[in-house]
């Protein structure tokens, strides 16, 4: 049996420091997140029992008679 080769030694790793410009792409992609997110929540008009509002019942009536 041939003989195993010998172990490398492991690389090092990628450094976890962020740079001033990537911290404020990041901050902008967040905050553009929320200003979308903010903008579809005005337009949910259900929580999650339904319509929450009390439904107008009133028979329409015919105009003139």
């Amino acid at each position: 049996m041939p003989s195993l080769p010998p172990v490398q030694p492991l690389p090092t790793p990628p450094s976890t420091e962020v740079s001033a410009e990537e911290k404020k792409r990041i901050a902008a992609e967040q905050a553009a997140i929320e200003r979308k997110r903010k903008g579809r929540k005005s337009t949910i008009l259900t929580g999650p029992l339904g319509i929450e509002e009390e439904a107008e019942i009133q028979k329409k009536t015919l105009l003139g008679s």
